[in-house]
């Protein structure tokens, strides 16, 4: 007979009682202590663990100690197995981590991928390997599918990440609960009902918010001082229960399955290679597969060998990662403070229990204990039945503490009092009082840690949160804290460990998560420069909060004397690995990336060119930026828009400034930027004036790259001609474009400044046009940056409007104007304000008799002044000689007469005069000229 025959027998007479003759309720529970009974009768030993649950570890620990195995079969993603030598030099709580960028077999867009799995100390799975890795002889194998089939299996997992838990908050604790970024979670032993309803019910009957709280009140602490036969079988019970409550249609079973075939297919295929004994093997999974029902369960299946697909060819790396209670609690779903809670619990349970855990050799975070030597392993006797007698025996509580409830109740007052509230003793009394009240209305003996917090909320937090921290985040810090894990310098990639070296001569404590401030004098310590260059390339690739600039700036041509930092790395340890998955070097890195940035088939030319601004701030010389520039040429040249013409003007002449400034002559990816931009503009110009879709801010930049830079792409060989080809070729329907024209032909000369002024006026003087007369000034303003020559004009255009457009058309107008204006107030601002500066009057007593320059009456024209008579000794001697000068005349054509020399004009008596009254000097210049 099965050893659960009576227990069975109890069950289907509870289902017929309770459903009558239905067979569904039945056949669940009957189910289930098959479940539970074929588990046990597995030749190898199976461990059903929940994750993160401290009666797993606890009962891990127990076990591990009594039976001693050699083999140590493990739920974890097989090719992390590398990474687990490296926990003994981190703090825990870390996170298994595996990364890819580059992908191939996946879909286009879907990367970066990363997994993690994070490891606590308060988990079976970590004492597991903690007991593997320092006993000598001992083997821990990963089953579980590779991090490749976890993302091949994805589509049909549908959504990896846990359902958000009902009653979880969203609140984040900050940097700590983004600790995981956006990776995909893995973890050993996933426990939860699948079946909404069923949890809905737990949580109901149970009085309990979360379902964090149930598991630790009907689960946790009942298991807690419970044996390992009675340990065992309620898990696998637990296991079973939600395994056969669940939705119709689940698409996660399936993949479960799939990864229980792949884990026995593993288990079997390494105890034929290694030739090891089941009776010294243990397995150890999650409660959910403990009782799974594949055809390829346990080692005496007949089942067909399960075929396990390949790999593609994504290249995965693989790292530690720091973790944090919180990051775990926001990863899985799991109640805010639970874990932390957990690990409470772990340290109490160890405490009173008088368990020796196991715990890494060189393990940060805590002293080290070494594992008492165990007695000599007892083959175990076949287990009975466990349930029966558990299942029908209330668990016995523990009584009120009340020590311990005080303390706690001391405590939080004291910590509300630090962090802004106006708590005192009366409260404190309160808090206790009501953590009783509220753990006699739940059914409990004792108040735990989810009624005290509750008691706290209600007695402390009354109105308004004064500070960061609200009553609940201060119960979690009071009954554990949010313990923040660390990757050691040994355990780090090479990039971040050369991070940490080139670092070391600013004297900072990089392992700290505090914000410290540095500040450099590279006047006086040039050999702190590196350490700029780092900061500042640091600053460029991890995101805003881990670097910041306090004083000093990097541009083109510009090197700070001192520099003030906020160095922050200790809370971004993980941004740092993962940049230890692209290169070998932050340099390396960033070169990436730049190039990554240029070659994107999104990219365009502005996008190039500031990846070429970058390039010479963060790594210097002339290969990169020259390749960079290269590609800039390329896409200019692609480009069928001129979207992006506003942010090329304005990158490409920061840049030639640069290299007009700092080089001897320009690059020659420069100079054929400026070539390729010049023709493709002119060849766009027609159509962007005519397209509705071009802004007026776009067009303006085009004529801007042609005008100001028209000078050097004419020495390059640029031929004039294609811009008035393209300007005359412009018809524009839109008033503001035709302002643009207007200021266009104008630079061009073929428009005068007086005839622009009478087309102005024409426009003010036809009663139709007046109400778009707005538009044509607001083209006006924006040719200020292509024709900055036409600033007076611009401001004579603008004072009109304000003098003669009625109040309906200004005042609408008048948002727009401003809108503009600020939002290029530094390419447009300043040369309107000294336009009218030099206008305007300057002093108030002069304005009443002050009038506009372009009111004024014309001046009279001049007389043209005859020209002085030529005097000298070359006018004499082209006089004696007038032949030269005939023939180059006639070759000129010029008809022209000759006139008198200059010492026989009339007019010049008085200089005849003067040189009479003094030959002297005469002779002295004669003779010093040799007549």
């Amino acid at each position: 007979m099965s050893t659960f025959e009576a227990l069975r027998e109890q069950l289907l007479d509870a289902a017929a009682a309770f459903s009558g003759d239905g067979d569904v309720l039945a056949g669940i529970l009957s189910g289930m202590v098959d479940d539970v009974d074929r588990m046990l009768r597995e030749e190898l030993e199976i461990f059903p663990v929940c994750h993160h649950s401290p009666a797993s570890a606890l009962a891990m620990t127990r076990r591990l100690r009594d039976k001693r195995p050699k083999v140590v079969y493990l739920e974890l993603c097989e090719d992390m197995r590398p990474l687990l030598d490296e926990l003994r030099n981190c703090k825990l709580p870390v996170a298994l981590q595996a990364f890819a960028t580059r992908l191939d077999g996946f879909p286009p867009g879907s990367g970066p991928l990363s997994v993690i799995a994070p490891v606590t100390e308060a988990s079976a799975e970590y004492q597991a390997i903690a007991y593997a890795l320092d006993t000598p002889g001992v083997e821990v194998v990963l089953v579980d599918r590779s991090v490749d089939h976890v993302f091949q299996w994805l589509p049909r997992e549908g959504d990896g990440a846990a359902a958000q838990e009902p009653g979880a908050t969203e609140d984040g604790h900050g940097d700590e609960q983004a600790l995981h970024g956006d990776a995909v979670g893995v973890e050993i032993g996933d426990l939860r009902p699948r079946f909404a309803e069923l949890e809905k019910h737990l949580l109901h009957h149970g009085k309990v918010r979360h379902w964090s709280e149930w598991w630790d009140q009907y689960v946790e602490q009942p298991l807690t001082g419970a044996g390992y036969d009675t340990y065992r079988q309620a898990m696998a019970l637990i296991g079973s229960l939600f395994r056969r409550l669940r939705p119709g249609g689940d698409d996660r079973l399936a993949v479960d399955e799939e990864r229980e075939r792949y884990m026995w297919t593993r288990i079997r295929e390494h105890l034929a290679a290694s030739g090891a004994d089941p009776a010294d093997c243990l397995y150890v999974c999650g409660a959910f597969h403990a009782v799974s029902t594949v055809a390829e369960f346990g080692l005496r299946s007949e089942a067909p060998s399960y075929a396990i697909s390949p790999r593609t060819g994504t290249r995965w790396l693989y790292g530690l990662i720091p973790s944090s209670h919180s990051a775990i609690e926001a990863q899985f779903g799991l109640a805010q403070g639970s874990v932390s809670i957990a690990a409470a619990t772990w340290a109490k349970a160890v405490r009173r229990g008088g368990v020796t855990p196991y715990r890494l050799e060189g393990q940060q975070g805590g002293r080290a204990k070494r594992a008492v030597k165990a007695a000599p392993a007892v083959a175990a006797e076949p287990a009975g039945d466990r349930l029966s007698g558990f299942l029908a025996t209330p668990p016995t509580l523990d009584g009120l503490d009340e020590d311990e409830l005080r303390g706690w109740c001391v405590d939080i007052v004291r910590l509300a009092r630090r962090n802004g509230y106006l708590a005192s003793t009366a409260d404190a009394i309160a808090v206790f009082e009501t953590s009783i009240l509220l753990a006699g209305l739940r059914g409990r003996a004792r108040p735990t840690p989810y009624d005290f917090a509750d008691a706290a909320v209600t007695c402390i937090e009354k109105d308004a949160v004064p500070g960061r921290r609200d009553v609940r985040r201060l119960c979690e810090i009071l009954l554990g804290g949010d313990k923040i894990g660390m990757v050691g310098y040994d355990a780090l990639p090479p990039l971040a460990r050369d991070v940490y070296d080139r670092l070391e001569p600013l004297g900072l404590d990089l392992t700290r998560r505090t914000q410290q401030r540095v500040l450099l004098d590279l006047k006086a310590d040039p050999e702190l420069e590196p350490c700029s260059d780092l900061l500042w390339t640091l600053r460029y690739l991890l995101p805003d909060g881990a670097i910041r600039p306090i004083m000093g700036a990097r541009r083109l041509g510009e090197r700070p004397i001192q520099e003030s930092w906020d160095v922050a790395l200790g809370r971004h340890q993980r941004e740092i690995i993962e940049l230890g998955y692209e290169g070998v070097t932050v340099e390396q890195v960033l070169e990436q990336r730049l190039r990554r940035t240029a070659w994107d088939p999104q990219a365009t030319a502005g996008v190039a060119l500031a990846a070429v601004e970058d390039a010479i701030l963060y790594v210097g010389g002339r290969r990169l930026p020259g390749e960079l520039g290269a590609r800039a040429v390329e896409l200019l040249a692609a480009e069928r828009t001129v979207d992006d013409a506003p942010e090329v003007l304005r990158r490409i002449r920061r840049l030639l400034t640069y290299y007009r400034a700092s080089e001897p002559s320009l690059p020659a990816w420069c100079e054929d930027f400026v070539t390729a931009g010049y023709a493709h503009y002119c060849t766009l110009l027609p159509t962007a004036f005519a397209d509705d879709d071009t802004g007026v801010r776009q067009v303006g930049a085009m004529l801007g790259f042609l005008f100001t830079l028209e000078s050097l792409a004419l020495s390059l060989g640029c031929d004039r001609a294609q811009l008035e080809l393209a300007v005359r070729q412009s018809h524009p329907r839109d008033p503001a474009k035709v302002a643009l024209l207007w200021a266009a032909q104008t630079q061009l000369g073929l428009l005068t400044r007086n005839e622009l002024r009478a087309r102005c006026d024409e426009l003010l003087a036809n009663p139709l046009v007046v109400p778009a007369y707005p538009l044509y000034v607001s083209g006006f303003v924006q040719a200020l940056e292509p024709v900055p020559g036409l600033a007076p004009f611009v401001v004579e255009a603008l004072s009109k409007a304000f003098a003669r457009l009625p109040d309906p058309v200004l005042l609408p107008w008048l948002p727009t104007l401003i809108i503009t204006l600020r939002r290029h107030a530094p390419e447009l601002v300043p040369v309107l304000v000294r336009e009218a500066g030099r206008t305007f009057p300057g002093k108030l007593d002069e304005l009443d008799a002050w009038s506009p320059p372009w009111e004024r009456p014309a001046a009279p024209a001049r007389q043209a002044r005859a020209a002085p008579a030529p005097s000298g000794p070359v006018p004499a001697l082209l006089t004696r000689h007038p032949h030269a000068c005939d023939a180059v005349a006639a070759l000129l054509g010029c008809t022209a007469g000759w006139g008198s020399a200059g010492l026989e004009n009339p007019e010049n008596g008085e200089v005849r005069a003067l040189l009479a009254r003094h030959p002297v000097t005469t002779g002295a210049v004669a003779a010093l000229l040799g007549a």
